[in-house]
């Protein structure tokens, strides 16, 4: 194992993995000390749980079964525009909700491009508001995501099972069961999960597209019992059903999904000699199209309407889009100093439990922390004072699982490849890692950190209980803005926080790549 070759000291990793630990732990302390399991929940926090489990089976499995099709016409062709396509994949992972909230409503949206489409013609309209309007995002943004992870599941088959399956004739059923179908056995669980586990903790989505008493999530119920009712006991129990549904999936999560890969790659199919036939082509052809069609348009209904609005957009944009930025690049700096020395201790191990360390950001609801860290500061200093600081620490544990999966398993071969040469000379400590270590993971760091300010530009969580009239962020502002009917302006803010969210995302991992030999 990389620990028995080379010798990085554990204490900083596991002091910044206690320190993950406790600031969700006094969230948690906090919200056990007001909740209240003898009052129960109401009718209407049982039809919240319903739809928060129901959405997210759906979401879920439209997702993955959507995927399963697209990710194997990605694996087995190859055409003009795929790795474009492959990198396009994972822009709706880094694009903020609330845009692409936006985007969807333009399309899909009672006056959307579709529905004057159909009452061109004669037909009904489709509304995109209340269960199947969050469904609908919930696939928008998962099924690149899924797609990436199946992709990445045809990509690991060895090329000399398709060249055997050749040699044998078998044709394309035959070959789906005894080459595809075990892959699929194995990632599809893993998706599922993971899938589950993100449309369990969305908030932005149930907030814009939800509401009312059957189209509300155990996100939204806590929010609004937190901000209209300042109910904090039935907000705290509400905290802990979400904590243990997404807790509970999030463990099967990370027994079952292979490291995340987002970025660039996937972009050489293996050789195929399966699905040469007509049918099989246009079958191929129209998963991929699709796909495209309903990833790009929304983006580009964005970025159409958001050019007529940016004349439209009122000053408080501006400051509100420079308190983004600061708070993305702060999420950064927190993000890393928390994931570089927790992926050192986990590299430095056997593979194993202390992973789940480094997921609790992600079955921790964003919510059920805010809500802990208001109830311990409310008696002793305003809330508002301190909005910005939770944002940032909130920020910075919700990309931390995800960034752990990028570090950890290039920095496991960098220990077993430089291990036993590193403690020969004797490296140890901070030059291990600024002769060794960093200059072989700047790719990553670069990638992970850009991966933060991406998510950490487009939240609209715990910054929408804290927040102040003065001090909002970008996207909080343009959900502000749609609540006031000021379309227009919202939709300039959108292009504007776009624009953001990915340049950060582009100069970060531009920066990380550059001059890298990687």
């Amino acid at each position: 194992m990389a620990r028995r070759v080379v010798a990085i000291s554990p204490k900083t990793g596991i002091g910044a993995a206690l320190l993950v630990l406790a600031l969700i732990l006094a969230a948690l302390g906090a919200v056990l000390s007001r909740a209240e399991p003898g009052l129960g929940l109401g009718r209407s926090d049982w039809l919240a749980i319903r739809f928060t489990v129901l959405q997210a089976v759906c979401s879920s499995f439209l997702s993955v079964l959507l995927a399963v099709p697209v990710a194997r016409a990605l694996a087995r062709r190859q055409f003009v525009g795929r790795a474009a396509l492959v990198t396009l994949l994972g822009a709706p992972f880094i694009l903020p909700v609330i845009v692409a909230v936006l985007g969807l409503l333009t399309v899909f949206g009672r006056s959307g491009w579709v529905n004057v489409a159909l009452g061109g013609v004669g037909l009904p309209q489709v509304s995109v508001y209340g269960f199947h309007g969050v469904v609908l995002a919930h696939v928008f943004f998962n099924l690149p995501l899924a797609t990436r992870l199946l992709l990445q599941g045809w990509q690991a088959i060895p090329s000399e099972r398709f060249r055997l399956v050749a040699q044998l004739r078998l044709g394309p059923r035959a070959m789906f069961r005894a080459v595809e179908w075990p892959m699929l056995v194995q990632v599809v669980p893993g998706a599922l999960a993971l899938v589950f586990v993100i449309c369990l903790t969305s908030f932005a989505v149930a907030l814009t597209l939800g509401g009312g008493p059957r189209a509300t999530t155990i996100e939204l119920a806590i929010y609004q019992a937190f901000r209209f009712d300042f109910d904090l006991g039935r907000a705290a129990l509400l905290s802990l059903v979400q904590l243990a549904l997404a807790g509970g999936m999030a463990l099967v999560a990370l027994r079952f999904v292979p490291a995340v890969s987002i970025g660039g790659g996937l972009d050489r199919p293996l050789q195929r000699w399966d699905a040469r036939g007509g049918v099989q082509r246009i079958g191929d052809g129209l998963a991929i199209l699709l796909a495209a069609a309903f990833l790009m348009l929304p983006l580009g209904a964005v970025t159409l309407r958001g050019a007529m609005g940016l004349p439209q957009m009122p000053a408080t944009v501006y400051q509100a889009a420079g308190i983004s930025i600061g708070v993305a690049l702060a999420s950064i700096v927190v993000m890393l100093a928390l994931a570089l020395p927790m992926a050192g201790w986990i590299a430095g191990r056997a593979r194993g439990g202390v992973e789940a360390v480094g997921l609790l950001g992600l079955s921790a609801s964003p919510l059920m922390i805010g809500t802990g860290w208001f109830i311990l500061i409310n008696p002793h200093a305003d809330p508002t004072g301190f909005a910005l600081a939770v944002t940032v620490l909130v920020n910075a544990m919700m990309a931390l699982p995800f960034a752990l999966r990028v570090l950890v398993p290039p920095m496991r071969d960098i220990l077993q490849v430089y291990g036993r040469l590193s403690a020969t000379l004797g490296l140890s400590g901070w030059p291990l890692w600024r002769l060794v270590i960093l200059p072989r993971l700047r790719a990553q760091i670069g990638f992970a950190a850009g991966l933060c300010g991406a998510l950490s530009m487009g939240d609209l969580g715990v910054i929408a209980l804290f927040a102040d009239p003065d001090r909002v962020t970008l996207p909080l502002q343009m959900y502000r803005l749609m609540g006031a009917y000021r379309m227009e302006a919202a939709a300039g803010a959108a292009l504007v926080l776009l624009a953001l969210s990915l340049g950060i995302f582009w100069i970060c991992d531009k920066g990380g790549r550059w001059r890298a030999d990687v």
